[in-house]
């Protein structure tokens, strides 16, 4: 195997759930999309599985416990999950939290019963109002929140005390489209206030920490569809990357991702942690990957041999625009009827 940490494609001569032993699976976006589970990802789980791969389900969203998502993904058939496999946002902030407070201590909690939870479990004191003597301020994403949560917790800050946020994703995927997340919230206070929060979620390393801690794994591989938190936050942390275009980012952002920001690996979906992973030979303007052929016009990427949705494909399409970009400077953009 061939590891790449943000500089150019990673490959394997087995499949991928053979060379990691612990997957870090992103949830909005990988795992489902709102209500629905992504199509083949209970199949394609159960199989890396069964090659050996734990799963670790992560998520950036606070507003769930995480027996709360566990019971979400056993509802849409996700192989081998349980509370303990699960580890959110909230559950770093408070591991954060509780390392730097006295035991007991009363938190300003800006969010629901998905944050309240892990504070409570880490032996804080979870309160509403700033009368009640806080000593630290939390916020986590929850739909209820209005402006009068948001300006307690701007009072508070202005207050000398201390903020922290389980994560800023400026925006969340639901059932209806693209909503604000947490990040927007947060930037609401940010802007109140000047200040800028402790964070815990991707892309930040505390996320990251906490799940190695529970679920441990000498190599452990980050699963995510956007290239701002989950795949900038394994590269930060030292973790090799999948991108899958089943959520947030495009195959033209990844295309157009710069060295030093790329992921590792890519597929369509989670189908590609049971791919192999063949090197990319870059020729004259032409990518061969597998049974896959790409071309280079000068213009755009044009498949010769392939189907777009296969790894080989893709990988064949990324190496070839990467390996246009990186030697010529060349802006590489993806026919528009190329998405798998």
């Amino acid at each position: 195997m061939r590891q790449s940490l943000g500089a150019g494609l990673g490959s394997t001569t087995g499949p991928l759930s053979t060379v990691h032993d612990v997957a870090m699976l992103d949830l909005d976006g990988v795992v489902y999309r709102g209500p629905d589970a992504v199509p083949g990802a209970a199949k394609a789980l159960a199989t890396a599985h069964e090659h050996g791969l734990r799963l670790a389900y992560i998520t950036n969203n606070a507003s769930r416990t995480a027996q709360q998502v566990a019971d979400k993904l056993v509802a849409m058939g996700m192989p081998h999950v349980g509370a303990d496999d699960v580890v959110t946002s909230a559950q770093a902030v408070a591991h954060l939290m509780s390392d730097a407070l006295p035991a007991g201590s009363a938190v300003l909690v800006i969010g629901g019963e998905g944050l309240r939870t892990p504070l409570e479990e880490r032996g804080l004191r979870c309160v509403s109002s700033l009368e009640e003597s806080p000593v630290a301020v939390v916020q986590g994403f929850h739909p209820d929140i209005g402006w009068h949560e948001l300006s307690e917790a701007a009072y508070a800050i202005q207050a000398g005390l201390p903020w922290y946020a389980s994560n800023t994703d400026l925006t969340v995927p639901t059932a209806r489209g693209i909503a604000p997340g947490n990040g927007s919230l947060v930037q609401a206070v940010r802007n109140a206030t000047g200040a800028e929060p402790i964070v815990a979620g991707k892309p930040e390393r505390a996320l990251f920490d906490e799940t190695v801690a529970r679920v441990g794994g000498a190599r452990p591989l980050m699963v995510g569809d956007r290239l701002d938190t989950d795949i900038e936050g394994a590269i930060a942390a030292g973790i090799v990357s999948l991108a899958v275009l089943s959520g947030v980012s495009s195959l033209q952002d990844i295309v157009d991702a710069a060295p030093g920001h790329r992921p590792t690996y890519v597929s369509a979906d989670l189908c590609g942690l049971d791919d192999v992973h063949p090197e990319v030979e870059v020729t004259s303007g032409t990518a061969r990957c597998g049974s896959a052929e790409v071309t280079h016009d000068g213009t755009r990427l044009s498949i010769v041999h392939g189907d777009i949705g296969a790894t080989v494909t893709l990988r064949a399409l990324v190496g070839l625009a990467w390996d246009l970009a990186d030697r010529s400077d060349i802006s590489v953009r993806v026919d528009g009827t190329l998405a798998p």
